[in-house]
């Protein structure tokens, strides 16, 4: 099925269409009333009770290529119709205050969501949580900027209370308490918007493409036995437990190595490692468990590379466990090899070849995400943009100015508040927005 959406002048109307019902009926071409088009249903949303806040007609139509086209093209044969431009409808909505900007923000986000977990976030924000909360705040202190001014113009009157600028003061501290917790979230919201950073790091040969490819279920890094292959960052977006995950697959971590392009493909791996949200540090388990070669060693001798093994949110992987011959004490091998390498991080013995270990590694990653990112964000709606963060810290700056003023300097206090008022409107749309309308407009279907 397809749906096109038309925005009707007042007046063009020849016959009265019952509001918000459906009217099924034959849709013909308006120059020849002979040219079935199609059979579809009709609904007339008049405005101002419409998603834009002006009157609207659906037609709900059969969704083939032939039969949109057939119709779109004798839409054009209308005088003043034209195709939408991209998020013109939500544009619309936006300037006859159907929508603030935070709810819009959500709506771009709902319809680029790939994960469950995306789709809730942008859901939440969609319907207006951020927007109640950010307006109250704002709202708030409007109120506070109304009693400073009464109390600017008429504390020498006896119809102003004693205590007003005390009062207001408290109030103040309050709400900057509430926005500098709302922006102590670790950028939660952000990172689930963005998708949670996993970087994979280890010697050269110890299974990092492989791991990728598996989890990605395609081909997108090159596996091969000559160590130094991987020497760029390699990356790819998945879907674990509902979370969205950016995996990047990194240049193996060697000492001796006299190809300047590897050795930059090393410091770009232990980067992207240090900024990762989650580490996935990858063994080959025969070098480890049975010490064969140096290469495992040389790795954790490395108090740089060594420091990676420590930090939170770090797995420990031995991979090709299926290379062992005594597989059946492998977990028993596997903690006692990471208690003499005093790593204190979960270790998880895998294989790629059998898949052994693989539902462990992929449960360890979902509910390390779960933990982490979704428990707090599901409790209390998150920050989800860069934009709002600096408005917030704006904000903030001018209540912690404000609090600092003595009472003789009200009236640079008033001034103040009507700065951190000014920042959290930004926000939602109420005060000088035209450039990121533009940018997040240009993010929109045509169709929204």
């Amino acid at each position: 099925m397809a749906v096109l959406k038309l925005m009707v002048p007042q007046g063009t109307r020849e016959k009265p269409i019952r509001p918000r019902h459906a009217h099924v009926g034959k849709i013909v071409h308006p120059q020849d009333a002979e040219n079935v088009l199609d059979t579809g249903v009709n609904l007339w949303f008049p405005g101002p009770q419409s998603f834009t806040g002006e009157d609207m007609l659906e037609f709900h139509i059969h969704g083939g290529n032939a039969v949109v086209s057939s119709i779109l093209d004798a839409l054009s044969t209308v005088s003043g119709v034209r195709m939408a431009e991209a998020g013109e409808f939500s544009r619309r909505a936006f300037d006859n205050d159907k929508m603030d900007l935070t709810t819009l923000e959500g709506v771009s986000d709902l319809i680029n969501a790939e994960t469950e977990a995306q789709r809730k976030l942008a859901v939440r924000q969609a319907h207006g949580e951020l927007f109640r909360m950010y307006e109250g705040w704002r709202v708030k202190m409007v109120q506070l900027r109304a009693q400073i001014e009464a109390y600017i113009d008429f504390s020498e009157e006896e119809n102003i209370e004693d205590g007003v600028y005390t009062q207001v003061c408290l109030e103040a501290k309050k709400l900057a308490d509430a926005i500098r917790a709302h922006l102590n979230d670790k950028r939660q919201g952000e990172i689930l918007r963005n998708g949670v950073a996993l970087s994979i790091v280890g010697p050269p040969n110890s299974g990092k493409s492989t791991l990728l490819n598996k989890l990605a279920q395609r081909q997108v890094a090159i596996v091969s036995p000559i160590a130094g292959t991987t020497r760029d960052i390699v990356e790819t977006t998945l879907d674990i437990g509902g979370y969205p995950l950016v995996v990047r697959d990194t240049a193996g971590l060697r000492k001796a190595s006299s190809d300047v392009i590897e050795m930059e493909g090393i410091r770009r791996a232990v980067e992207a490692a240090q900024e990762a949200d989650i580490r996935i540090c990858m063994v080959d388990a025969q070098q480890a468990l049975c010490r064969t070669t140096e290469t495992s060693d040389s790795f954790l001798q490395n108090a740089e590379w060594q420091a990676l093994l420590d930090l939170p949110h770090t797995f420990v992987v031995l991979s090709k466990i299926d290379t062992l011959k005594d597989v059946d004490g492998i977990q028993a091998a596997a903690q006692a090899w990471a208690k003499s390498q005093r790593i204190s991080n979960r270790v998880v013995p895998i294989s790629c070849a059998n898949m052994f270990g693989w539902e462990s590694l992929m449960q360890l990653l979902a509910d390390d995400i779960r933990t982490a990112w979704g428990t707090s964000v599901a409790q209390q709606m998150p920050l989800t943009k860069t934009r709002h963060r600096q408005h917030l810290q704006q904000c903030l700056e001018h209540l912690d100015a404000f609090e600092s003023i003595g009472e003789d300097m009200v009236v640079l206090g008033a001034e103040e508040l009507r700065g951190a008022s000014r920042a959290l409107g930004r926000i939602t749309g109420k005060v000088g927005i035209e450039d990121v309308l533009d940018a997040l407009f240009s993010e929109f279907c045509i169709g929204k």
